[in-house]
């Protein structure tokens, strides 16, 4: 029988079959789905998983990866059948190899990806990966689903800090690509198809991942402004005075500090007026503040920006980041909320968000917008929450044909539906719709050669 068989792989105390057990693996982090299974395993090894991927396909059973289990699309949860496996990698968890010299980092999938962070800066380097689930979200999870976050403006998506990888194919076979080569010409990149997969053609075991010099000395500062446009214009400003030391710049709407202060017990936004827009951004410095500052003091006489605040100490730094953090979180108490995660050609931010204001008014004007992202790479967060008091489902089902219009004006502008969540379970008609044709049949032959009999992670992205 398959589930002593799995048992048997992972030995006593790395399975779950008690049903309040399983609990917290079958909701996706929003709370909007639910999956059923008969049993999770936790493997401790790559053989292990080997094993129970094989098993599982010798019968024709799926397996859904689970990590940390914070992704926003589904497409870590079994489906509703009780017939799927579900493989949890959280006991692979070991940093298997650190080189200083090389600028690598060996991590099996199971690594939390804050302790990635502290391991590398404990051994003076920086891991630049930083979202808000770090200190539950687990580095196969940030591959698969090629999870971006705030430093994506000087350092890429997680994809461009994979090195190499090791992965259980369809068939319980490894492939063992865990090189730490800068260059390397042999063929096809094979890493790059597992890249943002989902855990549907390989389940990724361990990474060999790119580390950074420490980025020095980081300067964070909170401007206010009058529109959204200016973050990008100001954007540009920043970089003619720094060049390429821009970590993280986010675009903030005023409704989500309120939310956050509203929520969030001690947030207190350092502004004493109200203003509609805000940037919070950190820039790398090597050197003293004198020419930055000056640049900033500038900008307020021009008018680029009409407020400012430059954290004096790393305390204020971490509590003005807290604030933006703490968003997500926030907007909860206020109810359901439609969520669009978009991206945009980066000059075309600003008029992403006067577009969409204006769709929000014609077609939900009592709705309220969360708005915040990453403007430094063109993906914002365009979030809808319910007017206050509504019924929630019924709002879920009215904004619909709002989200659609959202989505057809990013795609219209040359941008995506999914920047930074992936597809999953949610986002699989929008993919059908924005990428079918060849793209998606592409998609399609892929799958099908590494996943022939579609064990792994069915139903999710295509």
């Amino acid at each position: 029988m398959l589930i002593e068989e799995l048992k048997s792989i992972v030995g006593n105390g790395a399975w779950i079959t008690d049903p309040a057990d399983l609990e917290p693996h079958l909701t996706e982090r929003r709370g909007v789905l639910r999956g059923n299974t008969l049993i999770m395993v936790s493997p401790s090894s790559t053989e292990e998983v080997a094993a129970i991927v094989k098993a599982c396909a010798d019968v024709g059973v799926a397996v859904v990866p689970q990590g940390g289990n914070t992704g926003l699309c589904g497409g870590a949860i079994p489906d509703e059948s009780g017939e799927q496996v579900l493989l949890n990698l959280s006991r692979m968890n070991r940093i298997r190899e650190l080189n200083t010299e090389d600028y690598s980092i060996v991590v099996e999938a199971g690594c939390v990806l804050a302790d990635v962070q502290l391991a590398a800066s404990d051994a003076g380097r920086f891991f630049p990966l930083s979202l808000a689930a770090e200190g539950s979200c687990q580095i196969g999870g940030n591959i698969a689903t090629n999870a971006g976050g705030l430093n994506v403006v000087r350092y890429g998506t997680m994809r461009q800090q994979v090195l190499g990888l090791e992965v259980v194919l369809a068939d319980g076979t490894v492939w063992n690509g865990l090189r730490t080569l800068r260059k390397d010409a042999a063929g096809y990149d094979l890493k790059q198809l597992f890249i943002g997969s989902e855990g549907t053609l390989g389940v990724i075991t361990a990474a060999a991942l790119k580390l950074w010099a420490e980025p020095g000395h980081r300067v964070t500062l909170l401007a206010a402004l009058r529109q959204p446009q200016q973050a990008v214009a100001l954007l540009g400003k920043l970089r003619n005075v720094v060049g390429d030391r821009v970590l993280a710049f986010e675009l903030i709407s005023d409704r989500c500090f309120r939310f956050v202060q509203r929520h969030v017990a001690e947030a207190r936004l350092p502004f004493d007026e109200d203003y509609p827009w805000f940037v919070l951004t950190d820039i790398a410095l090597s050197s003293d503040l004198d020419e930055l500052e000056n640049a900033l003091m500038g900008y307020i006489e021009d008018e680029a920006i009409t407020d400012l605040i430059i954290a004096k100490s790393e305390s204020e730094a971490a509590g003005l980041w807290q604030l933006r953090h703490a968003i997500s979180e926030a907007q909860k108490p206020e109810g359901t909320s439609l969520k669009h995660d978009i991206s945009v050609p980066v000059a075309r931010v600003g008029e992403f968000v006067t577009q969409g204001e204006q769709l929000l008014g014609a077609m939900m004007p009592e709705a309220r917008l969360v708005a915040f992202g990453h403007v430094g790479d063109g993906n914002l967060h365009f979030n809808i929450s319910q007017p206050a008091g509504a019924d929630g489902q019924e709002f879920l089902a009215a904004g619909k044909s709002l989200s659609d219009a959202l989505f057809d004006l990013a795609i219209g502008m040359g941008g995506s539906f999914s920047a930074e969540h992936g597809v999953g379970v949610v986002r699989k008609a929008h993919l059908l719709k924005y990428r079918g044709g060849i793209e998606l049949d592409l998609m399609r032959k892929l799958k099908s050669a590494l996943d022939p009999s579609n064990t792994l992670n069915p139903g999710k992205v295509i």
